[in-house]
């Protein structure tokens, strides 16, 4: 069986949360329940780095203008972490080239992680804090879901992964506006935090 359904499952779960992926892809593979997890996603170290992280995200994700801060450090992070995983998920199983994989798990990561950061800016021009909360405990239940139905049925994790990809993307279109709303107004809070350091104390 091919290793494509769950390189793509996979490559959209790291795009919203890259080290939920690695910490249930890991806890599935060292308890047995699937062989198509490398021994190197398993190693106790790894696990742990894993579940730390996801930690701190679960946390800063539900913090308003934080998860957008965060968002953009792992602009790079998620993307990567999607490729590597589908690179090592295409070694162990042999059904699929290391680089195909890599550049299908990558590419998918990015699109699933500028829809999540497109719409936590969105959110964030709401002035209350409730919205990141409800939307980051979704988020977070949804990629495990997806992730562990795509260990007994990765064809059809796929297609559900397929069609919430796409329908994130059609409302992250519809969300622009109040994106560049949001990216005004961080604009001009640090315009005025950079006129406040550069007033002339008081005589």
């Amino acid at each position: 069986m091919s290793v494509l359904p769950l390189v793509f499952t996979s490559g959209w779960a790291s795009g919203i949360n890259a080290y939920a992926v690695v910490l249930l892809l890991g806890i599935f593979g060292a308890t047995g329940l699937t062989d198509e997890v490398p021994e190197s996603l398993q190693r106790p170290d790894v696990l742990i780095v894993a579940g730390v992280l996801f930690l701190c995200e679960a946390v800063a994700d539900k913090i308003p203008y934080v998860d957008s801060a965060w968002d953009t450090v792992h602009t790079v992070i998620r993307p990567v972490s999607g490729a590597v995983v589908g690179a090592l998920l295409a070694g162990q199983s042999g059904s699929l080239s290391d680089l195909a994989a890599g550049a299908i798990g990558g590419s998918t990561a990015l699109a699933s992680h500028a829809v999540k950061a497109g719409t936590r800016m969105a959110v964030n021009t709401s002035p209350e804090p409730a919205s990141n909360f409800v939307l980051s405990t979704a988020e977070d239940l949804g990629v495990g879901a997806v992730v562990t139905f795509a260990m007994f049925h990765p064809e059809a994790a796929a297609i559900i992964a397929a069609v919430l990809l796409v329908l994130g993307l059609l409302m992250l279109f519809l969300l622009v506006r109040r994106i560049r709303r949001f990216l005004r107004r961080r604009a001009q809070r640090r315009e005025e935090k950079r006129l406040l350091r550069e007033a002339p104390p008081p005589s």
